[in-house]
């Protein structure tokens, strides 16, 4: 199983940064390091995980449409 959904463990904040590590195969940590560095840059990084958030789907939900 390998899509894009927010993982009940692993959270820190809503679990955007671990699914994305759990979809392409990263640690948690390294995610999450890269996005506060990524933060350092200008742009809409910010814009971009609230949207994550609001898009991506919880663990339960993923596996219960995945039936």
């Amino acid at each position: 199983m390998n899509g894009l959904y927010r993982p009940r463990n692993d959270r820190m904040i809503a679990g955007v940064c671990a699914g994305l590590a759990r979809r392409f195969g990263m640690s948690p940590g390294t995610v999450r390091v890269l996005f506060v560095l990524s933060c350092l840059l200008p742009g809409p990084q910010f814009v971009v995980y609230l949207v994550l958030w609001a898009m991506m789907p919880n663990e339960d939900r993923y596996m219960a449409g995945a039936r």
